[in-house]
């Protein structure tokens, strides 16, 4: 169980540890290009890749996002509650708890931990995940929301495209797989390492709170994805997948978010590393449970 649990765990730890030491050691790394290639290309490629080499059955891809959306919508009621009993600002802190880092994260772990199948079911999570991160996100961060950015994110056009030819019996000409594979292959390793960078380079404030909020999100998103496996009556790698992506940290847009609209993003940022902090030094446990 050991080898195995170290073979999941160790290319998460290597690929964001040398994000990390790049940025202790002051060498230039642009977030914002590495984003924007991911964002437009790597992740858009890895979906569509993932989903027509393992042919997931659309009723798969449809219980998983059905899965997705009840968590998010499950994640901000309960949010929502404590951070109002708590009496810390639903704008600054709500969305930051409602999606995990399912991408960073949860796709690199789903991966490894269950083959081409499990990463072909963290994809239709952390599609909704996405989703409700450039909506919801902004809505709780400003008060309103531009719902016509969604028309502007390739990875929906992705998901659409893959599930479209799944349907029809499409198989889509070799150069196409072959031009999203090595596109694609580059977003996990490209995550992880960004991951790291950002945690070296944000700074934190009102540290005691934040540990109190990493600590919440960890658990509500463990304790979700465990009932939430249980109320659908998933098994094997889908019940994995489920609660490995709830259980994920809070993902590094809380803080652009917060940057963005001027919502304490250095209390946010604390959120982001201590959660992520300790997501890695529980991981282990996460990883034996799920396996």
């Amino acid at each position: 169980m050991f080898t195995e649990l170290f073979t999941v765990i160790a290319p998460v730890f290597i690929c964001a540890g040398i994000g990390f030491a790049w940025a202790k050691m002051d060498r230039p790394y642009d977030t914002k290009l590495v984003t924007a290639l991911i964002a437009n290309f790597g992740t858009p490629c890895l979906v569509f890749s993932s989903l027509i080499d393992t042919r997931l059955a659309p009723q798969e891809f449809g219980n998983m996002v059905i899965i997705a959306i009840t968590a998010m919508v499950g994640f901000a009621l309960v949010s929502a509650a404590v951070l109002k009993v708590a009496g810390c600002s639903k704008r600054t802190f709500l969305a930051a708890m409602t999606v995990p880092n399912t991408g960073n994260m949860g796709l690199p772990l789903c991966l490894f931990a269950f083959g081409e199948k499990g990463l072909a079911l963290a994809i239709a999570y952390y599609t909704i995940a996405s989703l409700t991160q450039f909506t919801f996100g902004p809505l709780a961060a400003s008060g309103g929301a531009a719902f016509t950015k969604l028309l502007k994110i390739p990875l929906i056009y992705a998901v659409l495209l893959a599930v479209a030819a799944i349907l029809t019996g499409f198989e889509p000409p070799r150069w196409i797989n072959n031009t999203t594979r090595i596109l694609g292959g580059m977003t996990i390793p490209m995550l992880l390492i960004t991951l790291g960078f950002s945690l070296a380079s944000l700074r934190v404030s009102g540290v005691k709170r934040c540990i109190l909020l990493s600590v919440f999100r960890l658990v509500m998103g463990f304790a979700g994805g465990v009932l939430l496996a249980d109320a659908f009556g998933l098994e094997g790698i889908a019940r994995g997948v489920v609660i490995v992506e709830s259980s994920m940290p809070v993902a590094v847009f809380a803080y652009l978010f917060a940057q963005q609209y001027d919502r304490s993003p250095e209390e946010v940022a604390g959120v982001v590393v201590i959660s992520t902090v300790i997501s890695f030094a529980t991981l282990p446990a996460l990883m034996w449970y799920v396996l």
